[in-house]
């Protein structure tokens, strides 16, 4: 009985700031500014669709990005020893004690600097407002979450299988391609989730890097809640967002069963 009273404060927490706003947003979603049922505000999302497919678009690259620079990361720092590995982590987890609004200036005073650097020699490169720094935003933003729970995957493996696989006669290419990346997987679709969700909803990375052509999603349920003053659809929009996001969220983890399967 004890053990039950311990998880009250969680359900507590969970149903207040979970459940409740989750209800909130289908009520609004589903109905108009005096409250009677309504469908209208779903159907107002197809003139969004352009903005979702670009922030789904801009989600993937980054992820994308964020894999193979993570991966490549997490793995030089299992190859370390533990003194080099704890300086290396600290490097790692330092920017994201700072504020999110506050790296996100930083790399846009940084892309400021470089463009001011292109300028003086005479080089027309646009590196602002543009593609390019939202996804350079959204990589160097959510690169920790990539990096962690791959990192946390290599520690765990098994040296002696690595060992066994060179004993049978395996190239460096083959233990990894045949031996580490299977094994490393669940960290690896942790790691795509970690990254992906946030990416796919963010709206501060590309109002300060990307102009007002370059706005995704986020920045759509923002304006629609704080500038339109029409929550119902920003409400609308938000649900939608939801259950794509859970339906990606289904299939990644039936991905992961399968890998499972896989190596078993």
């Amino acid at each position: 009985m004890k053990k039950h009273l311990i998880a009250v404060p969680y359900y507590v927490w969970a149903v207040v700031f979970i459940a409740v706003p989750l209800l909130m947003i289908g009520y609004c979603a589903f109905t108009d500014a005096s409250g009677a049922f309504t469908l209208e505000n779903i159907q107002q999302i197809t003139k969004y669709w352009p903005v979702m497919l670009r922030s789904l678009l801009y989600a993937a690259v980054a992820t994308a990005c964020c894999l193979v620079i993570g991966y490549l990361l997490a793995y030089c720092m299992a190859q370390q020893s533990e003194r080099t590995k704890t300086v290396l982590m600290i490097l790692l987890m330092l920017p994201m004690w700072i504020s999110f609004v506050l790296r996100t200036q930083a790399m846009q005073d940084l892309l400021d600097l470089v463009q001011n650097w292109l300028k003086a020699a005479g080089i027309d490169l646009q590196v602002r407002n543009n593609a390019l720094a939202v996804v350079l935003g959204l990589i160097y933003n959510y690169l920790p979450f990539m990096v962690l729970p791959i990192y946390t995957s290599l520690e765990k493996l098994d040296k002696r299988v690595i060992e066994a696989a060179e004993d049978l006669g395996a190239n460096r290419f083959n233990v990894f391609r045949k031996v580490i990346l299977p094994l490393t997987m669940p960290g690896v679709g942790s790691g795509i989730i970690m990254v992906f969700v946030p990416t796919i909803s963010t709206f501060v990375v590309s109002e300060k890097l990307g102009g007002a052509k370059f706005n995704l999603i986020g920045n759509v349920i923002q304006e629609q809640f704080l500038q339109v003053y029409n929550p119902n659809v920003g409400a609308a929009i938000s649900l939608v967002m939801l259950v794509l996001i859970l339906f990606i969220l289904i299939i990644f983890s039936f991905l992961d069963d399968e890998t499972k399967e896989g190596l078993l």
